[in-house]
């Protein structure tokens, strides 16, 4: 750049800052905006009218909510800004079929290393505010923006500022010349957070065989004491889904994802996620070599009464006569089973 003589101005952009306090780099007076700069704010994303403009000029407008809930959520300076790249592409798709759900645009344009990272290194401390994050809190960190690439695994507080600075999480406000309250910005990253979390749970678990398969053979053998001891075992040593802001359809579909990936491990049985059976969908759906078949139905109890919504879940599976699949098919046995959760606890019902 510097012996380019045509070359009037130039912007680079990036997650980390250039290194030029260097008297062996030739780069230098740069001028720097982060993303708690206020200057030139809009003009690295789409602000809420740039994103209201698309959506008019392509006959969309009837999508704003959804594209505001999965895709906006982002402050920089003190302008709220939606991700560029999640909105160019949600409008292309819509363009083809209007009746399309939003998608995870994100999840192809990083190895989303930078979660696993931050789950891999965390210690009781730092899950609790991963599950606050989750569920839609604000945590307070302090924030370098002088990092670079290699100082990145030096301290877990660095993990946060990455995270920040990449636009994993974003500020809410600042709270001084170095803290802000920090926060996921959008559904469509706090699926990315989700869906990293049960894929590490199910790494570590697995790495014990004998601990999941005793689990796994607990369920043909109808031992729900055993179950329960255990899930809740699981449960306390993972992160989980906070009873705060998350709706109650995503805290249920976040521990059927845990247990369908423990259940798993039993490679002989078919496993069966929401399939059609009697007069619905049941959560899961097993059946084993030995033909015993098997139907769970899980509830997120609304207060501390875990029986009483074990009990409302195994009377859902006798309405809609899930289990029928599983005559279908030939099963000679069926076991049902009514899971609730609640924070970290669970009770297990069969019958």
């Amino acid at each position: 750049m510097k012996t380019n003589e045509h070359l009037q101005f130039a912007v680079l952009t990036g997650c980390l800052r250039i290194s030029k306090e260097s008297i062996f780099t030739g780069l230098n007076n740069l001028q720097v905006f982060s993303l708690t700069d206020k200057r030139c704010t809009s003009s690295f994303g789409f602000t809420e009218q740039e994103v209201a403009d698309m959506l008019a000029y392509y006959h969309l407008t009837e999508h704003a909510e959804v594209m505001k809930e999965w895709y906006d959520g982002y402050l920089f300076g003190d302008t709220p800004i939606y991700c560029p790249l999640d909105v160019i592409n949600f409008c292309a798709v819509l363009r083809e079929n209007l009746s399309a759900f939003p998608q995870n645009f994100w999840v192809n344009t990083s190895g989303n290393s930078m979660i696993r990272r931050l789950i891999d290194q965390s210690q009781k401390q730092t899950k609790e505010e991963i599950e606050r994050l989750i569920a839609g809190e604000t945590i307070v960190k302090p924030i370098c923006q002088e990092l670079t690439y290699h100082e990145l695994d030096r301290s877990i507080d660095n993990l946060w500022s990455v995270l920040f600075t990449t636009g994993y999480l974003t500020q809410e406000k600042q709270i001084d010349e170095t803290h802000f309250a920090l926060k996921i910005p959008n559904k469509e990253i706090r699926e990315l957070f989700i869906s990293q979390i049960q894929v590490w749970f199910q790494e570590t678990t697995r790495a014990d065989v004998p601990r999941i398969a005793t689990f796994c053979k607990a369920f043909p053998n109808g031992d729900a004491n055993l179950i329960e001891e255990m899930l809740n075992d699981y449960l306390w040593n993972t992160i989980s889904i906070r009873d705060t802001s998350v709706r109650k359809t995503m805290k249920e579909n976040f521990y059927h994802g845990l247990l369908l990936g423990l259940l798993q491990y039993e490679d002989s049985w078919l496993i069966k996620s929401n399939a059609e059976s009697g007069e619905g969908f049941s959560d899961i759906l097993i059946e084993t070599q030995s033909r015993t078949g098997i139907v769970i139905e899980f509830k997120y109890a609304e207060d501390d009464d875990l029986e009483k919504w074990c009990i409302e879940a195994l009377d859902q599976i006798e309405r809609n006569h899930y289990e029928a699949r599983l005559v279908e098919d030939g099963m000679k046995s069926i076991l049902k089973y009514g899971i609730a959760f609640y924070k970290k606890h669970c009770k297990v019902i069969h019958e």
